[in-house]
């Protein structure tokens, strides 16, 4: 009888290296062991390369295993104004680079044609590539005591009709909610994993998961017990690390939390 690694892969965001470059965070990768990286195609020209980001995969060995497309305010100039056309692209990137997942956000509310038919159009578009587009939770913006709308159809996608979602642990903390309930809420359709924590502020934190007040040790766990055959994305904030050794030392504790609490006994065949 042979074991079957049935490990769920831990892949490391290129928005943790910054503000170094996507080639930085290919590095990092490789040294510290992730089984892959996910691209924020953002401003760095490397990150909307698919000849560029295959060489990064050659020479580190570390494979693409998602894309996230431009979808966040920063990167609204990005691949052009046609939201429609973002999301073609970052499929056609990702199947270039043998990723199967592309990680989208809800339009926001003055996207109004786009948003009008987001539902529908996520599905079709789908169905057409064969690539995975799994829409994040987002959480509501705050000012001065008020909550802003700024997503729609809404920014949370528990009910709204997508086939395949990304949880993110921060947005869940700074909209209130709990990540493990989310987890079985979003159940089958959970696809993809964004790991990181947050304490709840209004601020989208990105912490180092076990540093703010979101289960996510149980969320992991979860996934663990359920076989989750998606992927798991290190997507920590870095920014304020005095160099790269702190900033790797965050991201080794990332990649060890990840690699505890997704731990489980592996199938045994005959």
């Amino acid at each position: 009888m042979a074991a079957v690694d049935a490990r769920t892969p831990v892949g490391l965001s290129t928005s943790c290296s910054y503000p170094e470059s996507t080639t930085a965070a290919f590095e990092i990768a490789s040294r510290l062991g992730y089984d892959g990286v996910e691209v924020l195609v953002w401003t760095d020209p490397v990150s909307q390369d698919a000849a560029a980001l295959r060489r990064l995969v050659d020479h580190f060995g570390v494979p693409v295993l998602s894309v996230h497309a431009p979808t966040l305010l920063l990167t609204q100039g990005t691949w052009g104004r046609d939201p429609w056309g973002k999301l073609e692209k970052s499929a056609e990137l990702a199947a270039e680079l043998g990723a199967g997942t592309v990680v989208v956000h809800p339009p926001f509310r003055w996207q109004r044609d786009y948003a009008a038919g987001f539902v529908a159009g996520i599905g079709e578009l789908e169905a057409r590539t064969g690539v995975t587009m799994a829409v994040e939770n987002m959480f509501p913006w705050r000012a001065r005591g008020r909550e802003l709308v700024m997503y729609a159809p809404g920014w949370d996608p528990t009910d709204l009709g997508y086939r395949h979602l990304t949880l993110d642990y921060s947005h869940a903390a700074t909209s209130g909610q709990d990540s493990l309930e989310l987890t079985r809420a979003f159940g089958d359709r959970l696809a993809h994993v964004h790991l990181c924590d947050g304490a709840g502020s209004a601020k989208d934190e990105h912490l180092v998961p076990g540093d703010g007040s979101q289960p996510v040790a149980a969320a992991l766990q979860e996934l663990a017990r359920n076989g989750f055959g998606g992927t798991v994305v290190a997507e920590v904030n870095t920014r304020r690390a005095k160099g790269r050794v702190a900033r790797e030392a965050a991201l080794a504790r990332t990649l060890e939390f990840a690699r505890e609490h997704l731990a489980r006994t592996p199938e045994v065949t005959a």
